[in-house]
């Protein structure tokens, strides 16, 4: 297909139509007047036993955004956005409205001295919320968790929970990623309000607020990074490496690999110490070999669980001598799927734990070794199932600023790709920055990103802008995000408008033949996405209008993917150093993935 004729077909206004429900099976196997949504552990990575989750039904109302509560309009089951078939509101918010969420939760007599901690894993996108109608706090940032201290507030019984939702989607410049209110082709239904787990926490009156551990370069140990809100003594334990089945991360004291005593002496006075502790079984964790290290740290009265993973992310040479992209010091491809992480019943929020295992393991079996997970962070049981079942993750901000220029970002670089060379980021004007708060709230969340998921061993890469939406300052961020995770390579500017910063070079290919090219700054090149075959499949589809780049018929889908597929191999033997074929599923309009929407049929 000629590019004219592919840009015709693939960005031409669609008509409107309203969307076929679809729903997975594991949404039509749910039980919702009796069960509990995502009832596991939110946090893997540091996981303790006293805790009661709060997803399930709670009562919602939409106001006025001056507006305070007065009564109920219906229930919504948490946590899925009101925007979505399961959530049962069937709401679509707009900027000038405010949502409301009401959940009375009786408690129980406090354990003993501490604290009562109030977990919201993500809200869309700025929220205040109240208990017993006495403000907690305020939080801004759809996609990043946070947490109040409900102490001096709770009170034994009843006890009612208030949350204010405000979102203006792509009428405001926060990061929304691939929301449109006016949906269509690449751009999806909105959501808006708590999408992610909500759950309660005890914890002593001193206790562990951050465990974070790192391997060491050299691989022979690891950083432990530690935050409490008072020094306490105690203890660290770390098991030995094994890989982890479906549960937990587990951790039996016959599996104890080495104990370090831990003197409250070792904080300082914020409350903070980091330590290099040598581990005397080193197995490398790569996605052919997941090992993790089970870890548990016991502090005072307080004890929470976790993990880690001995490996390192960089760029190095080949063989030959080319830019290539490294895993544990040695030359690495990268083969990966674009993953949005949309579901036809519950928009960005997997309708169970078991769906976000079967996208992994599904792209797994077919063959790819890693993910972009494309302007989205997910809740952290996803990127656990990462790291146990071996699959690498290159990292997306979340997209804001003004309206996307779509001359600019999509069909000038997209039909003549030298053009996006020509673009500096550093005039606000041309990519929708013009906004300078919003800069600052991108650049403060951005960092906060990295903070929160730098832990987290599957994560290969950031990527700090895509296609040039709301794109700003590149160069200059990147070496923050450096500054902030120096093990981890960073790509700032996926597609085009390269600023000649960051470790990587790339392109956004879909309508020209690939190539393997030679950067002149002698990064590693990759191919940041192609593919993108369109192909319907009926019975599966979502919506009558169709958007994708190439088209092919069911039956010759798989033959056409795997010639695509030997292609790629070929040029990683000419020096290509990773690919990102497009997409793991299809989501409404766009139907180029290799999973039908509601994820019945495998199309390859």
């Amino acid at each position: 297909m000629r590019i004219k004729d592919a840009l015709e077909a693939g960005f031409r206004k669609k008509e409107e139509s309203a969307l076929v429900p679809l729903t997975t099976v594991w949404s039509e196997a749910a039980d919702d007047g009796k069960e509990i949504p995502l009832p596991e552990y939110p946090r893997p990575q540091m996981r303790r036993n006293s805790w009661h989750c709060l997803n399930g039904w709670w009562e919602y109302a939409v106001t006025g955004r001056k507006q305070f509560f007065e009564k109920a309009g219906g229930r919504i089951l948490v946590p899925f956005s009101p925007e979505c078939a399961r959530s049962g509101a069937g709401h679509v918010l707009t900027s000038d409205e405010a949502l409301w969420y009401r959940k009375v939760i009786r408690l129980p007599e406090a354990p003993g001295p501490g604290h009562l901690l109030l977990h919201f894993g993500a809200v869309d996108e700025r929220c205040t919320v109240w208990l017993n109608r006495k403000r907690l706090g305020r939080h801004r940032g759809g996609y990043l968790p946070f947490t109040f201290d409900l102490t001096g507030f709770a009170r034994k019984g009843e006890n009612e929970l208030l949350v204010r939702v405000l979102d203006d989607t792509d009428k405001g410049a926060a990061c929304r990623g691939k929301q449109k209110m006016a949906r269509g082709g690449m751009f999806y239904t909105p959501q808006s309000g708590i999408w992610q787990s909500v759950w309660l926490e005890w914890v002593p009156e001193h206790y562990i607020e951050e465990l974070t551990v790192l391997p060491l370069p050299d691989l022979t140990g690891a950083e432990i990074r530690i935050r409490m809100n008072a020094p306490e003594g105690g203890q660290l334990e770390i098991g030995r490496p094994r890989l982890f089945t479906e549960g937990e991360a587990a951790f039996s004291p016959d599996d104890c690999l080495l104990v370090r005593p831990l003197a409250k002496t070792v904080f300082d006075g914020s409350g903070r110490c980091g330590l290099r502790i040598p581990v005397p079984e080193v197995q490398k964790w790569s996605p052919e070999t997941p090992f993790l290290y089970p870890v548990r740290l016991c502090l005072g009265a307080d004890e929470v669980r976790g993990y880690f993973a001995l490996r390192t992310f960089g760029c190095g040479e080949d063989g030959e001598g080319r830019p290539c992209l490294t895993l544990n010091g040695e030359p690495y491809f990268f083969h990966g799927v674009l993953d949005q992480g949309y579901w036809p019943e519950s928009l960005m929020t997997a309708p169970s734990d078991e769906a976000m295992v079967f996208d992994i393991r599904s792209m797994k079996e077919t063959g790819f070794n890693m993910l972009r997970k494309h302007v989205k962070i997910e809740p952290l049981r996803w990127y656990y199932h990462c790291d146990r079942l071996g699959m690498t993750v290159w990292q997306d901000m979340v997209n804001g600023g003004g309206p996307i220029p779509a001359f600019l970002c999509t069909y000038l670089p997209t039909g003549v790709p030298a053009a996006g060379k020509l673009v500096s980021d550093r005039h606000y004007r041309l990519l929708s920055r013009t906004d300078r708060k919003e800069r600052l709230r991108y650049e403060q969340q951005l960092l906060a990103m990295v903070r929160h998921l730098q832990g987290v061993p599957c994560i290969g890469m950031w990527v700090i802008f895509n296609e040039g939406w709301g794109q700003f300052d590149a160069e200059r961020l990147a070496e923050a995000v450096r500054a902030a995770d120096p093990a981890r390579p960073v790509d700032h500017a996926s597609g085009w408008f390269d600023q000649g910063a960051g470790d990587i070079a790339g392109e956004h290919n879909y309508f020209r033949k690939l190539r393997a090219k030679k950067d002149r700054r002698g990064r590693p090149f990759v191919i940041s996405e192609y593919g993108g075959i369109t192909c319907a499949v009926p019975e599966h589809l979502a919506a009558k209008a169709t958007y994708g780049y190439r088209t092919s018929e069911p039956e010759h889908f798989a033959e056409e993917f795997h010639a695509l597929m030997e292609e790629i191999l070929s040029l990683r033997e000419q020096g290509l150093a990773g690919a990102v074929y497009t997409q793991v599923s299809d989501i409404e309009e766009e139907i180029n993935g290799l999973l039908t929407y509601d994820r019945k049929i495998k199309k390859a």
